[in-house]
């Protein structure tokens, strides 16, 4: 009972004071509250070393396929070794995200970066070293430990640094920077060898490393341990030398206050009822992106235009474009158009692509339209990709930075993290199984998916665009 109070006495404290007033739906309709900051140069920085960390899960993401002749003809691999090379950066991912949000929430979300980026550059080293495969699944499993940590701390720290005005944006570049990495990584695999595209990879880790020195830690977490000079401190390196940061600084400690008041951080804090919806909206968006199909698109490209009869370097260089002109797309639109309507559109958009190449090859099977199969596979994947870089790329780790809040950030970043890198080795593992089932009924499961997913994010999603963080994850434990 008196912790049912603490809420009501809150809830009732910030509809006095203008910060958060709320529809039936949970959607904020009062901005009395104070506007936000203009965008600082220190701000514009910070991100750009943050997401310096994106941009090694991209070069991560996108050497073993590059690298896989070279390795094989190099070191004597066999196919077998050599997939279990390409598939151990899943596994150190998954130890990587389950480490996450404790390593973040212990030594703060610049030293998690760090962190991260030591366990980067070993792993690189190691591939660069190696002279057989144990060399290599070190390397490589360290690697993904790195990226692991990595997937959940950059949009955590940039979700925390911005304003509510350009926290979508600045988050989602996060998403741009994998799509350049694993471009990039692609690009230059083709002009040198696998040792050497190994200390390119290097490169981004040592950049934000260096970077490092020069930003603040979050003000949200120094604020959560009590930090309350450096947090000031920090707050106003961020929103520049001139601006009053006095508002700001008062709703974010004493959302803090009262967080710390009705629970601890914590798996088992997860479990409370104030905290179910932000956990279902998490979770079931991971499970959601990857369900969809996106490793079957992306990771056995070339195996689904080579099946229907296209070129797979024609189709793979082209899905390369799209998926980075829509990435780039997706940024300029997140905070005008808001969350919601870019996921259904996003959804939308996968679903007609699936239903095309699900359609595409039961054309095949019935031995019809042989030119037609080709390019409607084309379509298909293009269409695909286009609709998921769109919106389910990026911003269901937008989400899970701004809907969880600071006393359980840890514990939930790690799950969903967890779900993400899980969900994602499941659909890579069996797509091979299931596409020698039924190539075109592949595709109408991932449809169905995307249909269910759509549902969802009616359902269960609220909208986030040109609310704080603190407006966002009160109302969310009140919705349910």
């Amino acid at each position: 009972m008196e912790r049912v109070n603490e809420e009501e006495g809150f809830s009732t404290l910030l509809i006095k004071e203008g910060t958060s007033k709320y529809d039936d739906e949970g959607h904020s309709y009062n901005r009395d509250g104070p506007s936000s900051a203009a965008v600082s140069f220190m701000v514009v920085f910070s991100t750009i070393v943050a997401v310096c960390g994106s941009f090694a899960l991209g070069t991560a993401l996108g050497y073993s396929s590059p690298a896989e002749t070279g390795i094989l003809d190099d070191l004597g691999l066999t196919l077998a070794e050599y997939s279990f090379f390409g598939s151990v950066l899943t596994i150190g991912g998954m130890i990587g995200a389950v480490l996450s949000g404790r390593v973040a929430d212990l030594f703060g979300r610049k030293y998690a970066m760090a962190i991260s980026e030591m366990f980067c550059v070993i792993g690189w080293l190691g591939i660069v070293f190696a002279k057989d495969a144990l060399w290599l699944d070190l390397g490589r499993f360290s690697v993904g430990c790195g990226v692991g940590l990595f997937s959940y701390v950059v949009p955590a720290y940039v979700a925390e640094i911005t304003t509510k005005t350009v926290r979508g944006a600045f988050t989602s570049c996060g998403q741009l920077m994998i799509g350049c990495g694993k471009a990039l990584t692609f690009a230059v695999g083709s002009l040198v060898n696998w040792r050497s595209l190994a200390v390119i990879g290097i490169l981004p880790c040592l950049l934000q490393f260096l970077g490092l020195i020069f930003i603040p830690e979050s003000p949200r977490w120094l604020a959560k341990t009590g930090r309350m000079k450096e947090f000031e401190a920090a707050l106003q390196q961020l929103r520049g030398k001139h601006a009053d940061i006095s508002q700001e600084a008062a709703d974010i400690k004493e959302y803090t206050e009262y967080l710390q008041k009705i629970s601890d951080d914590g798996i088992l804090s997860l479990f409370q009822r104030r905290y179910v919806h932000p956990l279902i909206v998490g979770v079931g968006l991971m499970v959601f992106e990857e369900c969809i199909g996106l490793n079957a698109f992306t990771f056995y490209a070339s195996t689904i235009f080579e099946s229907a009869g296209f070129p797979s370097k024609v189709g793979t260089i082209a899905a390369a474009v799209v998926q980075i002109v829509m990435t780039a797309f997706g940024v300029m639109l997140i905070d005008k158009c808001g969350r919601r309507p870019l996921l259904q559109v996003s959804l939308a958009g996968a679903f007609l692509g699936c239903v095309c190449t699900g359609f595409s090859f039961f054309l095949q099977d019935l031995h019809s339209g042989k030119e037609l199969v080709a390019i409607l596979v084309l379509v298909g994947v293009l269409v695909f990709i286009a609709s998921f870089e769109l919106g389910m790329g990026g911003i269901p780790w937008i989400m899970i930075s701004e809907i969880f809040s600071i006393n359980i950030k840890g514990s939930a970043g790690g799950l969903v993290t967890l779900v993400s890198w899980f969900g994602g080795w499941i659909i890579a593992y069996v797509f091979t199984f299931l596409f020698e089932w039924s190539s075109a009924g592949t595709f109408f499961i991932f449809a169905g998916f995307c249909a269910a997913g759509a549902l969802f994010v009616v359902k269960f999603v609220p909208e986030t665009k040109g609310r704080s963080l603190e407006e966002i994850q009160e109302s969310m434990m009140t919705m349910l």
